[in-house]
């Protein structure tokens, strides 16, 4: 059964539809999760003072910080298809908190690194953010539903590259040393995502026409056993081998965009010479870029499905990952700080690009398992970013050749796109879909009424 009366058009300022509801809890969800999950990034030339951390034991945290969520990932997906959106948000939002602001006990690179492993679960919240706009939008808009409420969420890792060195700041002029100071400015974004919680739970719902629980009541959604249960489901995604391709493939984009909310503040900070503000700074701008760069990959996404259909997304994934590649590649061996922030930008566009476009295509994989593809495919950002992890904790490769290696590996990844094949029956389908939904109220683009 499918869900009923998605919504054929984003309507930005509508409040009174639940799936803008949805579409802007989830988003704000997800950005501030950004704050807790890295918000230790831009102050770690402070806390590599303070803790006497090496380079090999921070890039054992960075990594430590992704690896759990591909696991939280995996799981919170099938969660998703059993007990809805909006539940499984408000506890991973809740629970969340706790590490986030419990990581100032941390007094060396043990204690640090489990605080920096638990913190690593709230990144699964991009799976609900995608998976509740799935359900609340219509073909003819899911990818720039998918892509817009994913970029906007992404967006925090640019604004908390910005925002913590100025928390920390305005704490350290209260006369408060900087021991001290970066372990009560990570309380601020634990505090805010224990009140994002509870906000996600009384202002939202699962679906446009009430929670899974509702409509399981109503006989609109099949129950969550059997044939529909978590584990059949999870087995269900994981037979498809383009739900693998698309786990590499997001590997190769999002988990090279959190590698570089990661090493970005330190990177500039160490290679240019910079103040740690200045460093955030400039790494914050390529955190920014998701105000509307991943949007520009969903509706692109939907602009070639009108006319290419389901090849077309395909097509456009490969063309985002493969420039996302070369940009990368370029970036790594910039050595004036102009120039290296110019490109920087270049390369934010195609992979924020990418990651939209990657979830243009998930919805249409296997709809009754939507949850499971969704988390299998938003681990890959993760596992992807645990890999890169490794080229930069090394002491033999420098950040530069790291980042080189790294432009590679998504070039080749890029092939993995073409994997990607339906049959001609799924093709036609979602066509007569879309120019359903289309038909109804044409406009595949951002509403402001």
């Amino acid at each position: 059964m499918e869900i009923q009366n998605k919504a054929n058009r984003i309507r930005l300022f509508n409040w009174k539809m639940p799936q803008m509801r949805a579409f802007h809890f989830s988003w704000f969800a997800f950005h501030i999760c950004f704050f807790g999950w890295f918000g230790i990034a831009p102050l770690m030339a402070v806390v590599r003072d303070d803790l006497g951390l090496t380079k090999t034991q921070i890039g054992n945290t960075i990594i430590a910080s992704v690896a759990i969520t591909v696991i939280v990932r995996l799981a919170i997906g099938v969660l998703c298809d059993k007990i809805g959106p909006r539940r499984a948000y408000t506890w991973l939002l809740c629970l969340g908190s706790l590490p986030v602001m419990c990581i100032g006990f941390a007094d060396s690179f043990e204690s640090f690194f489990l605080a920096r492993l638990a913190i690593g679960a709230i990144g699964a919240s991009f799976v609900i953010t995608q998976y509740h706009t799935s359900v609340m939008f219509a073909p003819n808009v899911v990818g720039t539903a998918n892509a817009t409420s994913a970029g906007w969420g992404n967006l925090g890792g640019g604004t908390t590259q910005i925002l913590m060195p100025l928390i920390f700041s305005g704490i350290l002029m209260l006369g408060v040393n900087e021991a001290l100071g970066w372990r009560l400015a990570m309380v601020v974004p634990g505090i805010v995502l224990f009140l994002t919680g509870i906000a996600y739970y009384f202002f939202t719902q699962d679906a446009p026409n009430g929670n899974f629980d509702e409509l399981r009541a109503r006989g609109e959604l099949p129950a969550a056993d059997g044939e529909h249960g978590m584990g059949a489901s999870f087995a269900t995604a994981a037979k498809d081998i383009r739900v693998w391709a698309l786990f590499v493939v997001y590997a190769a984009c999002f988990g090279v965009e959190l590698t570089i909310n990661n090493i970005a503040a330190i990177y500039f900070f160490d290679n240019f010479g910079l103040t740690l503000a200045t460093a955030g700074m400039i790494a914050g701008l390529f955190g920014l870029m998701n105000l509307f760069a991943r949007t520009l990959g969903g509706i692109f996404s939907d602009l070639f499905a009108r006319n290419s259909g389901l090849k077309g997304r395909v097509r456009w994934l490969f063309i985002a990952m493969l420039c996302e590649g070369v940009a990368l590649m370029f970036f790594s061996q910039m050595h004036v700080l102009a120039l290296a922030i110019g490109i920087m930008l270049v390369f934010s566009l195609f992979v924020q690009m990418a990651e939209g476009a990657t979830f243009g295509v998930v919805p249409f994989i296997n709809k009754k398992a939507l949850g499971a593809v969704a988390g299998i495919v938003g681990a890959g950002g993760n596992a992807g970013a645990v890999a890169a992890g490794f080229l930069f904790r090394s002491e033999a490769l420098t950040y530069q050749q790291g980042l080189f290696y790294l432009g590679v590996a998504v070039i080749i990844a890029s092939l993995c796109a073409l994997v990607v094949r339906f049959s001609p029956e799924v093709e036609a389908e979602e066509s007569a879909a879309y120019q359903d939904a289309a038909g109804a109220e044409p406009s595949a683009a951002l509403s402001l009424r």
